[in-house]
C-alpha cells in the first residue's frame, strides 16, 4: 500500500487535511484511523456524548497519573477513537478562542499563525447558521448553529449575569469574546456535525482517497531520517503503509507524541530507557502539556432540570418520540447551553475565565445525574500557566503514556480558579436565578467566599478536566529548544514528517479546542500544497 500522503488520525484536523489534499485528483491520500467507522447512532445524536464518552470502542479511555494539584486524584481523559475523533464524542461546543491567542503564537516566532492568517481558515471551514460576514463563514463544510433547546434555569443564569454587570454577547466568536450568552454548536438539523460528517461524508467516493480504519499505528518508518510511511497492525496482522511524499501525524495531543517517541524521536534518556533506538533527540516531545481544569459549583433549584425531566421510562419515551419525529428536545442538547467569558482581574485585556452552564448536575456525569433538580455553573481558567508532561510507559504501542497534567501548580492558576468560583457565586446571588435557587449544593454554605484555602482545596478535591489536552508537540522557532515542529509543522530533525493537531499549540487557546483543531487541519493542508509546488 503506497500513497502520496499518509495521514494518521481521522479526527478534527485529520479529516480536514484528507479532504483538502484529495481535492487534487493527481495525488493519492490515505487517512488511517485506529478506531472504526462512525456508525454508532450515539455519535450522531447530540446528547449521545453521555454514552460515547465511556465506550472503549469509541474512546481511548486515557487516565492520568495521580496529580498533586488535585490532592492526588486521577482523572479520566476521554479522546475519540473513531472517524471524526474527539469531534464525534465531544460536547459539540464551537469556540474559536481570542484573536490575541493567535497573535501571541505569532509573537513567539511562528509566522503564518497570527489572527489575520487564521481567520480566513476559520471562515473557510464554517457554515454559520446566521450567514457569512466579515468574521464568520457561510458556505464551509462544518455546520455551526445556535442551540435548539433552551432551559428556564439557563435563561435565568444569563439574565442574572447581566444583572451582575456583565454584558450580553450574542456572538462570542465575533468581534469580542467578552460577555455572557449561549453556546454555538457543531450541529445541523438536530444531528451532530463531526469533522467526519463535515469533511469525509461528502467525498467518500473520491478515487484518490482511501480511508483505512482499525489500524493501530505503531511508528513512523524512515529511510535514514526521511519518513517513508507507517507501520502498524490491523486485526492482529502487521501492516505497512508507505508515503511517497509525506506522513502527517494528526493523532492528537496524546497519540502524536507517543507515536513520535515510539519512532525514535523524543527525549533521548526516555527512549533509551525503554530500549528504543534514538533517531533524533527532541527534548520537548511530551512536554508543555496544557489542559483546561473546571471547577463545578452546583445549585439546587425549584424549576425542572435534566436531572428529573429525563428520569423514568415515561419521560424518556416522550423525549425519544420528540426527537424521532421533530429532531428537537433534550436529545439535541450540547454538553452546555449557557456560557460566559469574563475577567477575574479588571486590568486584564481579555477574559481569562469561561463558564459552562449546564441544566443538570452530577458527581460524575457518566454515572448519572443527581436525583434532585439542580444546575452546574462550571468555571475554568482559559490560559493556565501550569504545564505537565506525558512520558512513555513502555515501548509497547498498546500501553498508554503516563499523563502528568500538573494542574494548579502556580499561584496565578490557584488565584484564578478561586476567583472564578467567587464570580460564579456572585452571579448566582442575583435575580432572577437567585429566585429559583434553593441551596448551594457545592461548594456549600460551610465554605465562605473569603476562605481562600477552603475554596482552593474544594477545587483540588472536585475539579475535573473539560477535555482539552494540548501542546505536547509545540510549534516554535529554532531558538526554542523545546519546540518540536516549526511554523510549517515540520518535525525538526527529520524530513517528510509533520504534526497537525492540538499538540502543536505553543499555548492553549482561550476556549474549547475543536474549532482550532479543524483550523490547524485547514492551515497545514494549505502549507503542504504550497510546499509541493
Amino acid at each position: 500500500m503506497e500513497f502520496d500522503y499518509v495521514i494518521v488520525g481521522a479526527g478534527s484536523a485529520g479529516c480536514a487535511i484528507a479532504a483538502r489534499l484529495s481535492e487534487n485528483p493527481s495525488v493519492s491520500v490515505a487517512l488511517v484511523e485506529a478506531g472504526g467507522r462512525d456508525s454508532s447512532p450515539w455519535i450522531h445524536i447530540p446528547v449521545g456524548y453521555f454514552k460515547t464518552i465511556q465506550n472503549p470502542a469509541l474512546n481511548w479511555m486515557y487516565r492520568t497519573a495521580s496529580d498533586p494539584g488535585l490532592n492526588g486524584r486521577k482523572l479520566n481523559w476521554p479522546r475519540g477513537k473513531t472517524l471524526g475523533g474527539s469531534s464525534s464524542i465531544n460536547g459539540l461546543l464551537y469556540v474559536r478562542g481570542q484573536a490575541q491567542d493567535y497573535d501571541h503564537w505569532r509573537q513567539l516566532g511562528n509566522a503564518g499563525w497570527a489572527w489575520k492568517d487564521v481567520l480566513p481558515l476559520f471562515k473557510r471551514a464554517e457554515n454559520w447558521e446566521d450567514g457569512e460576514n466579515e468574521l464568520r463563514g457561510g458556505d464551509g463544510p462544518l455546520s455551526v448553529t445556535h442551540s435548539r433547546k433552551s432551559w428556564k434555569i439557563v435563561d435565568a443564569w444569563v439574565k442574572a449575569a447581566q444583572n451582575a454587570g456583565f454584558p450580553y454577547n450574542a456572538d462570542y466568536n465575533g468581534a469580542d469574546q467578552y460577555g455572557v450568552g449561549y453556546f454555538q454548536l457543531t450541529a445541523h438539523g438536530g444531528l451532530r456535525c463531526s469533522s467526519a460528517k463535515a469533511y469525509l461524508k461528502p467525498i467518500r467516493d473520491r478515487k484518490n482517497l482511501e480511508i483505512i480504519t482499525n489500524v493501530m499505528t505503531e511508528k513512523v518508518i524512515f529511510d535514514g531520517k526521511r519518513a517513508i510511511g507507517i507501520q502498524g497492525t490491523r486485526g492482529g496482522q502487521p501492516i505497512v503503509i508507505k508515503a511517497r511524499n509525506e506522513v502527517v501525524l494528526s493523532a492528537g495531543a496524546i497519540g502524536s507524541p507517543q507515536i513520535l517517541m515510539l519512532s525514535g524521536i523524543g527525549p533521548s534518556e526516555q527512549l533509551t530507557g525503554h530500549g528504543i533506538e534514538v533517531l533524533h533527540t527532541s527534548a520537548g516531545i511530551g512536554k508543555n502539556l496544557q489542559d483546561h481544569l473546571q471547577a463545578r459549583p452546583v445549585y439546587k433549584c425549584s424549576v425542572p432540570t435534566i436531572n428529573t425531566r429525563t428520569r423514568g421510562l415515561w419521560n424518556q419515551a416522550k423525549i425519544g418520540l420528540e426527537y424521532a419525529t421533530k429532531r428537537t428536545g433534550p436529545m439535541t442538547m450540547a454538553a452546555s447551553l449557557g456560557t460566559g467569558y469574563l475577567k477575574t482581574r479588571p486590568e486584564l485585556e481579555t477574559p481569562d475565565i469561561q463558564f459552562h452552564i449546564q441544566p443538570f448536575s452530577a458527581d460524575n456525569p457518566t454515572e448519572g445525574t443527581h436525583r434532585f433538580d439542580a444546575f452546574t455553573a462550571s468555571v475554568l481558567q482559559m490560559r493556565p500557566e501550569s504545564a505537565g508532561e506525558l512520558v512513555l510507559k513502555s515501548s509497547n504501542p498498546n500501553d498508554h503514556p503516563v499523563i502528568h497534567p500538573n494542574y494548579l501548580a502556580t499561584q496565578l492558576d490557584q488565584d484564578t480558579i478561586v476567583e472564578g468560583i467567587r464570580i460564579a457565586r456572585h452571579i448566582c446571588r442575583q435575580r432572577p436565578v437567585a429566585d429559583v435557587i434553593t441551596e448551594e449544593h457545592a461548594p456549600g454554605k460551610a465554605i465562605a467566599d473569603d476562605d481562600y484555602d477552603a475554596l482552593l482545596n474544594w477545587a483540588r478535591d472536585t475539579a475535573t478536566t473539560i477535555y482539552h489536552p494540548t501542546g505536547t508537540c509545540k510549534m516554535g522557532p529554532d531558538s526554542d529548544k523545546m519546540a518540536v515542529v516549526d511554523e510549517r509543522l515540520r518535525v525538526k530533525g527529520v524530513s517528510n514528517l509533520r504534526v497537525a493537531d492540538c499538540s502543536i499549540m505553543p499555548q492553549i487557546v482561550s476556549g474549547n479546542t475543536n474549532a482550532p483543531a479543524i483550523m490547524i487541519g485547514e492551515r497545514v493542508s494549505d502549507i503542504i500544497r504550497e510546499d509541493a509546488r
